[in-house]
Protein backbone atom coordinates (compact mmCIF):
# COMPACT_ATOMS: atom_id res chain seq x y z
CA UNK A 1 0.00 0.00 0.00
CA UNK A 2 1.01 3.37 -0.54
CA UNK A 3 1.44 6.00 1.78
CA UNK A 4 0.91 9.66 1.15
CA UNK A 5 2.22 12.29 3.27
CA UNK A 6 -0.21 15.43 2.96
CA UNK A 7 1.89 18.67 2.68
CA UNK A 8 1.21 21.94 4.33
CA UNK A 9 -2.03 23.44 3.01
CA UNK A 10 -1.69 27.54 2.05
CA UNK A 11 -2.68 29.65 5.50
CA UNK A 12 -3.62 26.88 7.27
CA UNK A 13 -1.47 28.63 9.98
CA UNK A 14 -3.59 31.43 10.21
CA UNK A 15 -5.99 31.96 13.14
CA UNK A 16 -7.05 35.54 12.98
CA UNK A 17 -6.12 38.60 10.76
CA UNK A 18 -6.80 42.07 10.14
CA UNK A 19 -9.78 43.01 7.82
CA UNK A 20 -9.30 43.66 4.32
CA UNK A 21 -5.93 41.87 3.69
CA UNK A 22 -4.43 44.49 6.29
CA UNK A 23 -2.32 41.92 7.64
CA UNK A 24 -0.87 40.65 4.19
CA UNK A 25 1.42 41.81 2.20
CA UNK A 26 3.22 40.81 -1.31
CA UNK A 27 6.50 39.73 -0.39
CA UNK A 28 9.27 39.17 -3.07
CA UNK A 29 11.72 35.94 -2.36
CA UNK A 30 14.90 36.09 -2.89
CA UNK A 31 17.05 33.56 -4.90
CA UNK A 32 17.72 29.56 -4.06
CA UNK A 33 15.35 29.60 -1.67
CA UNK A 34 12.89 27.16 -0.77
CA UNK A 35 9.74 28.17 1.29
CA UNK A 36 6.70 26.02 2.08
CA UNK A 37 3.32 27.38 3.60
CA UNK A 38 3.67 28.94 6.69
CA UNK A 39 7.90 29.15 6.64
CA UNK A 40 9.06 32.03 8.95
CA UNK A 41 10.82 34.12 6.90
CA UNK A 42 13.50 37.24 7.76
CA UNK A 43 13.97 40.32 5.38
CA UNK A 44 17.34 41.32 3.56
CA UNK A 45 17.62 45.11 2.19
CA UNK A 46 18.49 45.08 -1.72
CA UNK A 47 21.12 47.88 -1.09
CA UNK A 48 20.71 49.16 -4.71
CA UNK A 49 17.55 49.79 -3.90
CA UNK A 50 18.25 51.72 -0.21
CA UNK A 51 19.17 55.31 0.35
CA UNK A 52 21.22 57.25 2.82
CA UNK A 53 22.34 60.29 3.69
CA UNK A 54 24.65 61.27 7.20
CA UNK A 55 24.65 64.27 8.98
CA UNK A 56 25.71 66.03 12.22
CA UNK A 57 23.28 68.20 14.14
CA UNK A 58 23.43 71.95 13.93
CA UNK A 59 23.80 72.32 17.46
CA UNK A 60 27.34 70.80 18.20
CA UNK A 61 30.09 72.34 18.83
CA UNK A 62 31.49 74.58 15.67
CA UNK A 63 34.29 72.73 13.92
CA UNK A 64 33.77 69.38 16.28
CA UNK A 65 33.85 66.93 13.37
CA UNK A 66 31.85 65.78 10.32
CA UNK A 67 30.24 62.19 9.06
CA UNK A 68 30.25 60.93 6.01
CA UNK A 69 29.07 57.18 4.27
CA UNK A 70 31.70 55.06 3.01
CA UNK A 71 31.65 53.68 -0.36
CA UNK A 72 29.16 51.02 0.63
CA UNK A 73 27.10 52.84 2.94
CA UNK A 74 24.59 49.79 3.90
CA UNK A 75 24.95 46.42 4.53
CA UNK A 76 21.33 43.63 3.68
CA UNK A 77 21.28 44.30 7.89
CA UNK A 78 20.13 48.15 7.91
CA UNK A 79 16.86 49.26 8.92
CA UNK A 80 14.54 51.95 7.59
CA UNK A 81 14.55 55.45 9.97
CA UNK A 82 17.22 57.36 11.80
CA UNK A 83 20.18 56.22 13.76
CA UNK A 84 21.30 58.53 16.04
CA UNK A 85 24.89 58.68 17.64
CA UNK A 86 25.55 60.57 20.98
CA UNK A 87 29.29 62.10 21.76
CA UNK A 88 30.50 60.06 25.03
CA UNK A 89 33.78 61.75 24.67
CA UNK A 90 35.79 63.92 22.35
CA UNK A 91 36.50 60.89 19.81
CA UNK A 92 33.72 57.88 20.64
CA UNK A 93 30.06 57.90 19.64
CA UNK A 94 27.26 55.26 21.32
CA UNK A 95 24.84 54.62 18.75
CA UNK A 96 21.22 53.33 18.44
CA UNK A 97 19.86 51.64 15.23
CA UNK A 98 15.93 53.40 14.50
CA UNK A 99 14.22 50.28 16.88
CA UNK A 100 16.28 52.35 20.04
CA UNK A 101 18.80 49.21 19.92
CA UNK A 102 21.99 49.78 21.10
CA UNK A 103 24.40 48.82 18.18
CA UNK A 104 27.74 49.76 19.02
CA UNK A 105 30.47 52.92 19.61
CA UNK A 106 32.09 54.95 16.81
CA UNK A 107 36.11 56.22 16.85
CA UNK A 108 36.45 59.34 14.89
CA UNK A 109 39.07 58.94 12.06
CA UNK A 110 37.92 54.53 11.91
CA UNK A 111 34.93 53.06 9.96
CA UNK A 112 32.19 52.20 11.90
CA UNK A 113 30.47 49.06 10.54
CA UNK A 114 27.80 47.93 12.31
CA UNK A 115 23.70 47.45 12.44
CA UNK A 116 23.93 47.44 9.12
CA UNK A 117 25.34 50.86 8.43
CA UNK A 118 28.78 51.83 7.41
CA UNK A 119 30.67 55.86 7.76
CA UNK A 120 33.59 57.71 9.01
CA UNK A 121 33.78 60.44 11.42
CA UNK A 122 36.46 62.75 11.00
CA UNK A 123 37.22 65.22 13.99
CA UNK A 124 37.41 68.74 13.41
CA UNK A 125 39.55 71.66 14.82
CA UNK A 126 37.36 71.30 17.72
CA UNK A 127 36.75 68.41 20.12
CA UNK A 128 32.91 67.31 20.22
CA UNK A 129 32.12 67.40 23.50
CA UNK A 130 29.55 65.21 25.36
CA UNK A 131 26.08 65.09 23.84
CA UNK A 132 27.17 66.43 20.11
CA UNK A 133 24.64 64.37 18.01
CA UNK A 134 24.89 62.56 14.73
CA UNK A 135 22.36 61.16 12.37
CA UNK A 136 22.07 58.24 9.63
CA UNK A 137 18.96 58.36 7.85
CA UNK A 138 18.33 55.19 5.96
CA UNK A 139 15.54 54.82 3.30
CA UNK A 140 14.41 51.47 2.98
CA UNK A 141 10.80 50.84 0.92
CA UNK A 142 8.99 47.70 1.36
CA UNK A 143 10.00 46.99 -2.53
CA UNK A 144 14.01 47.39 -1.49
CA UNK A 145 13.56 43.77 0.54
CA UNK A 146 13.76 40.10 -0.29
CA UNK A 147 12.74 37.74 2.15
CA UNK A 148 15.01 35.07 2.90
CA UNK A 149 14.09 31.89 5.25
CA UNK A 150 14.66 32.51 8.83
CA UNK A 151 18.38 31.67 10.14
CA UNK A 152 19.27 32.61 13.40
CA UNK A 153 22.93 31.85 12.51
CA UNK A 154 22.67 34.29 10.08
CA UNK A 155 24.12 37.99 10.27
CA UNK A 156 23.05 40.07 7.31
CA UNK A 157 19.38 40.29 8.73
CA UNK A 158 18.20 36.84 7.98
CA UNK A 159 18.25 36.52 12.25
CA UNK A 160 15.60 38.46 12.33
CA UNK A 161 12.08 36.99 11.87
CA UNK A 162 9.57 39.37 10.05
CA UNK A 163 6.89 37.47 8.18
CA UNK A 164 5.24 34.31 7.20
CA UNK A 165 4.86 33.06 3.76
CA UNK A 166 1.05 31.83 3.25
CA UNK A 167 1.72 29.89 0.16
CA UNK A 168 5.04 27.94 -1.04
CA UNK A 169 7.42 28.25 -3.68
CA UNK A 170 11.30 27.28 -5.00
CA UNK A 171 13.26 29.90 -6.47
CA UNK A 172 16.12 29.47 -8.87
CA UNK A 173 19.46 31.15 -9.31
CA UNK A 174 19.27 34.59 -9.96
CA UNK A 175 15.91 34.30 -10.08
CA UNK A 176 12.65 36.00 -7.72
CA UNK A 177 9.30 35.23 -7.21
CA UNK A 178 6.76 36.53 -5.25
CA UNK A 179 4.15 34.74 -2.46
CA UNK A 180 1.81 36.37 -0.10
CA UNK A 181 2.71 36.86 3.47
CA UNK A 182 1.78 37.79 7.26
CA UNK A 183 3.24 40.56 8.02
CA UNK A 184 1.60 42.46 10.89
CA UNK A 185 -1.22 41.97 13.21
CA UNK A 186 -2.55 38.56 12.99
CA UNK A 187 -2.47 35.24 15.41
CA UNK A 188 -1.14 31.99 14.31
CA UNK A 189 -0.85 27.95 15.09
CA UNK A 190 2.47 27.60 16.43
CA UNK A 191 2.39 24.13 14.84
CA UNK A 192 1.91 24.56 11.83
CA UNK A 193 4.63 26.69 11.17
CA UNK A 194 7.95 25.85 9.19
CA UNK A 195 10.94 26.27 11.12
CA UNK A 196 14.55 25.28 9.52
CA UNK A 197 15.51 21.37 10.90
CA UNK A 198 18.20 21.96 13.00
CA UNK A 199 16.59 25.11 15.09
CA UNK A 200 17.07 25.18 18.68
CA UNK A 201 14.05 25.52 21.36
CA UNK A 202 15.65 28.72 22.60
CA UNK A 203 16.16 30.09 18.70
CA UNK A 204 12.78 29.19 18.26
CA UNK A 205 11.63 31.02 21.03
CA UNK A 206 13.48 33.81 19.71
CA UNK A 207 11.97 33.59 16.78
CA UNK A 208 8.51 33.95 18.06
CA UNK A 209 9.80 37.24 20.14
CA UNK A 210 10.33 38.40 17.09
CA UNK A 211 7.47 37.76 15.28
CA UNK A 212 5.83 39.40 18.11
CA UNK A 213 7.47 42.38 17.41
CA UNK A 214 6.12 42.65 14.06
CA UNK A 215 2.50 42.19 15.59
CA UNK A 216 2.31 38.53 14.79
CA UNK A 217 1.07 36.16 17.85
CA UNK A 218 2.19 32.58 17.89
CA UNK A 219 -0.27 30.56 19.85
Amino acid sequence: MTILTEGRHAGEFILSEGDAGYSRDNLKIAAEQTVEPGTVLAAKVVLADATSAASAAAGNTASSGTIAMDATPLTSAAKNGRYVGVASAATKVDWTDPDGVQIGVSTHGSLFNKGGIRFTITAGGTPNVVGDTFYVDVGVEPGDLQYVVYDQDGTDGSQVAKAIAISGVTTGVGATAKVAGITRMAQVKGAALAWPADITAAEKALGVSQLAAQGIIVR
